[in-house]
């Protein structure tokens, strides 16, 4: 059993590594099923300035898993930080104790900082660090990394610039722009259903989101995207192995009772 959250596509790569068949964590919060049990457990998910999206936070905290064997898989960009300790203090204070964690770097979908062309170029040795990690499981490895002080320093860091300007992780600088022509996409690929359309164009129910960039790295119009510099707003990321249906199959709201089957 394998849950997965994803914006873009790399932690359902990911996670497809380790199962043919991982559950998207946004529509198990969507739904009422919150006890696993399995032999086996995993959680893939990405870094957010140092630490899980709110849902998995929220996915964690609300449910209740009994394996054997439990691990974190936790995908990031530029800088791990503390994240895979920090993850699992975190995970400890709900009652969820981590067997194993790993962190593998990818491209880093951050728009504010990183060009997504530059960032594709980058050799970051992906499948390396997977087969490392699905290696490890399938061995019942079991361990934290520690995270050196430097590590610690850098998370405080990112936190303390995050309350003190929220707009830099908080999702407030979404925006849609002119070339919206209200396909809909942005709705079907949000994991907070934080979009609708409404007379042809696309707007959003609340300022801030889990600013996860999925509706402005899947637009195919490219017409939502920053208030604050965007690096490149020509460029935008999808994982390629994973397809925008992939995406919307893990994120759009299912009708009514649809997720009751997960």
């Amino acid at each position: 059993m394998v849950f997965y959250f994803t914006a873009t596509g790399n932690s359902l790569y990911v996670a497809k590594q380790f199962s043919d068949t991982p559950i998207s964590i946004p529509q198990i919060m969507r739904g009422k099923r919150r006890r696993f049990s399995d032999d086996t457990i995993g959680i893939v998910c990405p870094v957010f300035a140092g630490q899980p999206p709110k849902m998995v936070v929220k996915f964690l905290e609300e449910s209740e898993f009994e394996a054997e064997y439990l691990y974190i898989i936790l995908t990031y960009g530029h800088d791990e930080s503390d994240s895979p300790e920090f993850t699992a203090q975190l995970a400890e204070k709900y009652g969820v104790f981590v067997d194993y964690i790993a962190a593998i770097k990818m491209v880093d979908n951050y728009l504010p900082v990183f060009d997504m062309e530059e960032e594709t170029a980058l050799e970051k040795n992906v499948e390396e660090q997977v087969k490392i990690a699905v290696q490890a499981v399938a061995e019942r490895k079991r361990g934290v990394p520690e995270a050196t002080k430097e590590q610690r320093k850098l998370h405080a860091r990112v936190a303390k610039m995050n309350r003190l300007a929220p707009a830099f992780n908080n999702g407030s600088q979404i925006k849609v722009k002119e070339g919206c022509i209200g396909c809909g996409i942005c709705a079907k690929v949000c994991p907070v259903g934080n979009f609708y359309v409404e007379n042809g164009q696309a707007k959003r129910k609340q300022k801030t989101c889990e600013f996860c960039l999925a509706c402005v790295q899947n637009c195919p119009q490219k017409a939502i995207g920053l208030r604050m510099a965007d690096k490149n707003p020509k460029a935008r990321y999808r994982n390629e192995h994973i397809s925008l249906q992939e995406i919307i199959a893990a994120n759009e709201l299912q009708e009514e009772g649809e997720h009751e089957r997960i």
